[in-house]
């Protein structure tokens, strides 16, 4: 198998992908006081921890790498937590956000998960909801890395076909045989045939039901696009 050909292949995540071990914590809050403590907790359970005192220490670190999640303090001096939920966002931090407050209220934790918050946890926060919080988020995490590692082993597979080929793909998507996609694309039944065996080849499909699963993953638009 080429370099090429292996970037195509997608696999199944390992179990301990989406497991507590090895994560990391990052605890965003301007009370001292919370951050030990929550540090103490988390790192009892495995968990590797980084405290930050106000968002824009958070922001400044920058380096966010493997499995983890942000702890978010909702009220903090001049950036509260959901601000910095959005900056998060906005940046493309791959982040999981838990937000935990002394004073919830409805149209916060509202807002809040409206824009991605795994859960809105009031303080003093109970540990069994934390952890679950924690392994809901990390799973939610890989889960996303995983469909954007596919969908991008997927893309490179279709870059590899010809025009010709992506035809004869949209069709057998279709549910054409070969014969009526011989007819639609004027050319003989041997050479849709070919073609066919290509697209099967390198799109890293075993059956018709694994490529038609891949093109849905993939999306019509990518399929009717040129090759680059």
């Amino acid at each position: 198998m080429t370099n090429t050909d292996s970037t195509c292949l997608t696999e199944s995540l390992p179990a301990e992908a989406t497991s507590l071990a090895s994560a990391t914590m990052y605890v965003v809050d301007d009370d001292e006081d919370v951050r030990k403590s929550l540090s103490r907790l988390l790192r009892a359970h495995d968990l590797n921890v980084q405290t930050f005192s106000s968002a824009k220490e958070f922001l400044e670190h920058r380096t966010f790498s493997g499995k983890g999640c942000a702890l978010l303090d909702y009220h903090m001096p001049e950036i509260n937590g959901i601000e910095l939920q959005s900056e998060i966002s906005r940046l493309g931090i791959t982040l999981p956000v838990i937000f935990l407050t002394g004073k919830g209220d409805i149209p916060t934790s509202v807002l809040a998960m409206q824009q991605g918050a795994i859960d809105f946890l009031v303080k003093p926060v109970d540990e069994k909801n934390l952890l679950e919080a924690i392994e809901k988020a990390l799973k939610k995490q890989v889960t996303e890395i995983f469909k954007k590692t596919s969908l991008d082993a997927i893309t490179a597979c279709l870059n590899q076909l010809t025009l010709r080929e992506r035809d004869v793909l949209n069709l057998v998507t279709q549910g054409l045989l070969n014969k009526q996609i011989a007819f639609e694309l004027g050319i003989a039944e041997k050479t849709v045939k070919a073609h066919r065996g290509k697209v099967m080849e390198k799109m890293q499909a075993k059956t018709i039901a694994d490529l038609v699963h891949k093109c849905d993953i993939i999306g019509i638009d990518h399929l009717k696009s040129a090759p680059i």
